[in-house]
């Protein structure tokens, strides 16, 4: 049985697992969590599921979490925080995500557009558009 993703209300029922390891895998890469929209998490835990399974690993949490702030933040801020080697590493991502298209990569790079959560740099940077026919 499929295990549910949930936000927890009113302090009585607490927040499910895959969200709590997401909120701090994105502290781990220096975006806080109260600055991504729970919904635009919530999709961003699906997305790990539709690519691993119900039960992502531990281990994706944090290049999930890793490539969206590169989004949000930005380069240079992204850069200060987590290093030249994690921004390469994060550019190298989001340019092969352009060349595959249905990568969990590419959903994380269109997630962080459609929320409107991309820093234009990184859009004019990496040539990102995206087709709405």
């Amino acid at each position: 049985m499929a295990r549910r993703s949930s936000f927890g209300f009113l302090g009585r029922f607490g927040r499910s697992e895959d969200l709590r390891r997401l909120d701090l895998a994105l502290r781990g890469a220096d975006l806080h969590p109260s600055l991504v929209p729970e919904g635009v998490k919530l999709a961003l835990v699906n997305l790990l599921k539709d690519h691993f399974g119900d039960d992502p690993p531990e281990s994706a949490y944090a290049p999930a979490a890793a490539l969206f702030a590169y989004c949000a933040l930005g380069a240079g801020a992204f850069a200060q925080a987590n290093g030249d080697e994690a921004l390469d590493d994060a550019i190298r991502r989001l340019d092969e995500a352009m060349e595959r298209p249905q990568s969990l990569d590419a959903g994380i790079v269109l997630l962080a557009f459609h929320a409107r959560l991309i820093q234009p740099g990184i859009v004019e940077h990496h040539g990102i558009s995206v087709d709405t026919d």
